[in-house]
């Protein structure tokens, strides 16, 4: 099975004096995503959690939302020429009667580390097929998640700390997940931003925790439209980036409810939708 690090023969320069030593490398491997047996996404990620990955993509493409839709996981045997397991392939299978969307007609087949579901474009295939709205202003039979800046401003470096193999490569993305008090409940690295988010809702299906409802999903990098995506298929209602957010992005915030903040760094942040969950007027005040 693929490992989370390699190491590779690197020249360093520093001040003007040469040498050669070993680097560690984040590892980057393909892995291919396939339904009841049939070939459905090939994706470019770090390995590890690859089950639960798998899961949670099923989860952001409206196949999956509950533990006993799963019926199992498995990396497939016999997926090389000589009939060896590369751990490279795994097939996620449903349980009986679980209705399977027509999903390949709406994205690409292949996703990269950088861009997630690139083809899926569709602000009205994510309103439509979100099982648990996000949206708390009106009806909702619960007050709304609620979230101090000061609150928000600490949780970059709570998540950096918990980064273990970027300390070792610095070349991954993080996603982790907090309780609306700050607590972290779990942090998921990846070589791309997409794949650790998927990690991690797909570890909440596993373990039968959706939706995520009272939850902040805090990514490292930007804040793409396929992890705004993500997140309201997921039922979180607060996605924090510490760089910027994409137009779709807000667009996606705006129309589902999600609250979405960019920037968030020290003290400062940006917020771009859903500002009723944001104590504003507190931070005003001692502004």
């Amino acid at each position: 099975m693929g490992r989370v690090t390699e190491r590779r023969k690197v020249i360093r320069i520093r001040d003007g004096a040469v040498n050669t030593r070993p680097d560690t490398l984040v590892a980057e491997e393909p892995l291919e995503i396939r339904l009841n047996g049939k070939p459905l996404a090939i994706t470019m990620r770090t390995p590890g959690d690859d089950f639960a990955l798998a899961a949670g993509f099923l989860v952001s493409e409206g196949v999956l939302g509950a533990a006993e839709e799963l019926q199992n996981v498995v990396y497939c045997a016999g997926a090389t020429v000589d009939g060896s397991n590369s751990y490279n392939v795994v097939d996620v299978r449903t349980a009986p009667g679980v209705v399977i969307p027509d999903i390949t007609l709406e994205r690409n087949v292949y996703t990269t580390s950088s861009c997630g579901l690139c083809g899926k474009a569709s602000l009205d295939a994510v309103r439509t097929t979100a099982r648990w709205p996000v949206d708390d202003t009106a009806g909702a039979t619960t007050p709304p998640v609620r979230l101090e800046p000061e609150l928000l401003a600490r949780l970059p470096d709570r998540l950096r700390a918990a980064q273990q193999v970027f300390d070792r490569t610095g070349g991954l993305h993080a996603a982790a997940l907090f309780t609306e008090d700050g607590e972290l409940v779990d942090v998921r690295e990846d070589v791309g931003r997409h794949n650790a988010v998927d990690k991690l809702v797909g570890r909440a299906l596993q373990n039968g925790t959706l939706p995520l409802s009272r939850t902040v999903l805090l990514v490292s990098g930007r804040a793409s439209f396929e992890l705004a995506q993500k997140a309201v298929m997921a039922g979180i209602p607060v996605l924090a980036a510490v760089s910027a957010p994409s137009s779709l992005a807000v667009d996606l915030a705006a129309e589902t409810g999600l609250t979405l903040v960019g920037f968030l760094r020290g003290s400062n942040m940006n917020v771009y939708a859903g500002e009723h969950r944001i104590a504003l007027r507190a931070a005003a005040a001692q502004g």
